[in-house]
This record gives structure tokens, sequence and C-alpha cells, in this order.
């Protein structure tokens, strides 16, 4: 198969779709690769690393998209990459669709195959290709949470560790999963008051075991909810509804609660975000103000640290990128039932029930189509 990996042209997005290891692993499958030129410098890897390992530079973006039976990207196709895209192309990166309609829409007239990161799962519930960059983003929004605290930024002026003879920072966390758990880890190592939030009680035992007196669980209704977002210093949106918008949790009457300087991280704005307040903001210009609360919602947090997270995604995409090279999409997903959920659209069809769901699409299941 002929693989293409253009540069990632979303705003600042320095991750690339393969590390040389990656691309070297394609050609001892006997595939071909075609790299855009610089696709790897945000990540610190040069153009002759891409050669070494076995594949083609060529200079722009429409060389890669027009001979390519497979895009390996990161991040989901951008407007000007829609004139790019051609009927019967795989296209294997994180899509968010739910979030994003119009690209939905332009993958089902294109009829392209998109196969999504975020929703390859594993039977125990896993989502193998979320879990690197929900852990990097996890630990981000702690970071970049305590620096809007910070008075230059906006925030209240709070050290979230405090000092002694101080109250420590209030951390409320919506959501246990792996963003959660993450969020939490860091949180705790800088000696904030951390509080999580989930509906799994199941779950809210696993942290609890694991944290043990470090952190308070909260089971989610809408009591805990007002009760503990408007007395927090730092609230992180972390709720995942696999392929779906999140839920709303924080309502703007929240948010108008809340002591003016405080700060709301909503790491799942990629979904639409589970605070009413959100919308997506950029590296560029990452917060706004509501109602005196600081938002950053940036929609692709782990690309600012952009080496660590392209080789840990590439760790967990690799696997499944050569199944799709190596026996085509069809025989691949007949074969892998966690990789058949990862297909959101074939053949001009919608095939992944929640995104059909958000958008009002007609669902196919994909089995029909095979």
């Amino acid at each position: 198969m002929h693989i293409g990996v253009p540069k990632e042209i979303k705003n600042h997005e320095y991750r690339v779709g393969l590390v040389p290891a990656g691309v070297a692993e394609y050609v001892r499958h006997g595939h071909r690769v075609v790299v855009e030129a610089g696709a790897g410098e945000g990540s610190a890897i040069s153009d002759e690393r891409y050669v070494e390992a076995g594949a083609t530079i060529v200079p722009t973006a429409e060389e890669v998209w027009a001979s390519a039976e497979m895009i390996v990207k990161v991040k989901e196709p951008v407007a000007p990459e829609y004139e790019l895209m051609k009927k019967g192309q795989l296209i294997y990166t994180y899509f968010h669709l739910a979030a994003v309609p119009e690209l939905a829409r332009v993958l089902l007239e294109r009829e392209v195959s998109a196969v999504a990161y975020e929703t390859i799962q594993l039977p125990d519930g896993r989502l193998p290709l979320l879990e690197p960059m929900s852990e990097v983003a996890g630990r981000m929004a702690i970071q970049v949470g305590a620096r809007c605290l910070e008075r230059e930024y906006g925030g209240k002026g709070v050290l979230l560790g405090g000092v002694p003879g101080v109250a420590r920072g209030k951390v409320v966390i919506l959501g246990g999963g792996v963003v959660g758990t993450h969020a939490a880890k860091m949180a705790v190592g800088m000696g904030a008051q951390v509080t999580i939030i989930d509906l799994n009680l199941n779950r809210l035992r696993y942290l609890d075991d694991i944290f043990g007196s470090e952190i308070q669980t909260m089971h989610s209704n809408v009591g805990t909810i007002a009760e503990q977002v408007l007395h927090a210093d730092l609230v992180v949106g972390a709720v995942l509804i696999p392929g779906a918008r999140a839920p709303r949790l924080v309502t703007r009457e929240h948010i108008s609660q809340m002591q003016e300087g405080s700060v709301v991280v909503d790491v799942s704005v990629d979904q639409g975000g589970c605070i009413a307040t959100c919308h997506p903001t950029t590296h560029a210009d990452p917060t706004y103000v509501v109602d005196g609360v600081v938002h950053y919602c940036v929609a692709n947090m782990p690309g600012a640290v952009a080496r660590t997270s392209t080789f840990a995604l590439n760790n967990t995409t690799l696997r499944y990128g050569l199944a799709l090279a190596n026996k085509g999409l069809e025989q691949a997903v007949r074969e892998d039932a966690a990789l058949a959920l990862g297909v959101n659209t074939y053949q001009g069809a919608c095939v992944y029930k929640a995104v059909a769901d958000d958008l009002n699409l007609e669902y196919t299941p994909l089995r029909e189509l095979l």
C-alpha cells in the first residue's frame, strides 16, 4: 500500500503521524511511504531521518494526498485539506467527528474511509489509541491550570500547593478516566486539594485505592457538581463518551457563581466540551474569560509537547496501521473487532452510531457494507 504522511497544519500542531521507526516498519512490510518535507520538524525529526528509514520526501501536501491510498495523520483534516481527499482513500487519524459536522459531511460526500484513533475500543472498554494523548493532556491540564491561576494570566493568584500557614488550591476533576487520573497525579504532586467526580462507583473505588487519602472521590450528580465546582480554584473537564459529544455538566450558571479568577480547563473540548461556556481555542490564543472565570480550551493540548506526544502516539497507532496496510481495511476489520469500532465513515455511510446520533445522520452498521 502507498502510505502518505502530510505535515499537520492545524494551528500550532507540531506532532506528526509517523516517526522514522514506524516508517521503517511499513517499508519492511513492503509498503511505500511518502512524507511531506518538514512534516517532522515540530517533533525534532529531520527529513534525513525519514529518508534513512526508507521514506520518500516530497515538497508539498498535494503530492502526498494525490498518490496515497492511506493517509496517516494526528489531527482531523482541516478545511484546506478537504479538497485533497479522494474517493476510496483511507484516512487514519483522530477525527472527533461529533464536534466537526462539516468534516463528517465531506467524508461522506467523498466516500472516504475514516478510521478514528479515538473510537478503536478493546473488549474491556479501553481506548488504546486515545490513552497516550489522554495521559499527556491530563498532566498538561494541571500545568496550564496552575499557570492560569497566576495573577499575570488573569487568575486569582493561587498557588496550588499553598505554603505553610496558607490553604492549598482546590482542584475539581470531572471524570475519573485516563485524563482525570493523570490530572490527579499532577495535582497531588503539586500539593493541591483534589476531588474527582465520576458516575462509575467501581472507578471511584479504584481511584480511592490508588490515591488513598490524597484525594476525595465524589459520585457525580447535579448537586455534587454544583457544590464542588462553585468552590473550586481549578476545574478540569475530563469527561468522555467514545465517539459522542461530551455531556454538558457545568452550566453557565455554575460559571457565573464561581469566584473571579478561578480557572476551567476543558480537556473534552475535542468532543464539544463538558463546560457550557467552552469553545475551542488554539495554542496561539489559548484563553478567554467568562464572568470573571479564565477558560483554557485548547483543542490539541498535547501538540504543545510534540516530541513526547508523537512518540507516545506512534507506540500505539503502528500496530493497527500496519494491519490496515497489510490486509486492507475490509479484511483487517473482519479480523479485529476493536479496529472495526474505529471506522466512522465507509463508502459514503456513517457507520459509527454515536457519531450518527449526534450529527443526525443515517446510521448504517459496518457489517452490512462489508
